[in-house]
């Protein structure tokens, strides 16, 4: 899947995602840091990259409802993170797109599940 990682994950959230097959792109190497969430997120529209983020205003399907976009994964860290348990949720992230994908849906990835927010067909 192509993914953009927005610029609050690292290089290692890169290398795990990059050896489980995905075409990454990032926004520090796209120098796209301080862009504000509307502008990522129309640049991932472009290019047509699921973004993950940590950024908690992307989990908000109002302000940006998932069908306009390839796919946005929140990552929910614990209230006292450390450095592995960013490593373990971009690792639930791996194992999720290797069975799903996220095109058109909001995932929220949780230590050890993901869940997924997909709107309602409109009748």
């Amino acid at each position: 899947m192509r993914l953009k990682l927005d610029e609050n994950l690292g290089r290692r959230g890169q290398s795990i995602l990059e050896a489980a097959g995905h075409d990454i792109s990032t926004v520090a190497h796209q120098r796209l840091g301080g862009a504000s969430d509307e502008e990522l997120i129309d640049q991932c529209r472009r290019e047509q990259r699921a973004l993950v983020s940590l950024d908690l205003d992307f989990a908000n399907p109002l302000r940006f409802k998932p069908s306009g976009y390839p796919g946005i994964a929140v990552l929910r860290l614990p209230s006292k993170p450390s450095e592995a348990d960013l490593a373990n949720l971009v690792r639930t992230l791996a194992r999720a797109l290797a069975n799903d994908s996220m095109t058109g849906k909001l995932w929220i990835v949780e230590s050890g599940r993901v869940r997924v927010y997909q709107e309602p067909d409109e009748e």
